[in-house]
């Protein structure tokens, strides 16, 4: 199983290579693998940012905790959530899958109404924390895609988010940033190189009933 080996190739860089950049044709890849994540009902409430400006980077990385995998690597992926849910979001996702499977709309409606009643059902903190929960979904594609094509990523938590919602503008489109990942290729002096994975035994792990 490749996804195995790949799987162990990987590890959350901490040190990227500034000469190396990431190929338009695997950023297309990087993108679809993202695109094709599961999410809760289908919505993919969320919008991800592909950074390689370097100045905007610049900007970023005091509020980064002055990590230097912001600036280093070849893009900066900023995974984004919405911070509601619209009943037009709702709406046009149920238009969008009439219109891909070529279905009678009014089929759909009811639906689309379940959906919202059972959001509607949720508390305004289980809303914001259901919506931050599926950007990780998508990350842990990219990560999954980035390791097959030997792309090296390292998933961050270490920033402000109210920082880069406030650089990036992302207030004003009813965004916030969730989580963020630099994608590039590791430095050979990178001192985790060669680090061993530390990972639970599978007796630990794992409960079979």
């Amino acid at each position: 199983m490749e996804l195995i080996e790949n799987l162990k190739w990987r590890y959350a860089t901490k040190k990227f290579d500034t000469t190396k950049k990431v190929s338009y044709d695997d950023l297309e890849n990087l993108k679809e693998a993202i695109q094709l994540s599961v999410s809760s009902y289908g919505l993919q409430l969320y919008k991800v940012l592909i950074i390689e400006n370097s100045a905007i980077r610049e900007k970023l990385k005091p509020v980064s905790w002055n990590q230097s995998q912001i600036t280093d690597a070849s893009h900066l992926f900023v995974f984004c959530n919405y911070k509601d849910v619209s009943s037009e979001a709702i709406d046009d996702f149920i238009k969008q899958t009439a219109v891909t499977r070529n279905l009678d709309l009014n089929r759909l409606n009811g639906y689309g109404d379940f959906i919202k009643s059972k959001l509607a059902e949720k508390s305004k903190e289980e809303k914001t924390s259901w919506l931050k929960s599926q950007t990780y979904l998508a990350l842990g594609n990219l990560l999954n895609a980035c390791a097959e094509l030997r792309i090296d990523a390292c998933p961050m938590e270490g920033f402000e988010s109210d920082a880069y919602n406030k650089i990036l503008g992302l207030d004003e489109q009813g965004l916030n940033a969730a989580v963020i990942a630099p994608i590039g290729y590791r430095h050979k002096e990178d001192q985790t190189i060669d680090a061993k994975k530390v990972r639970k035994p599978f007796d630990l792990l794992f409960q079979e009933i």
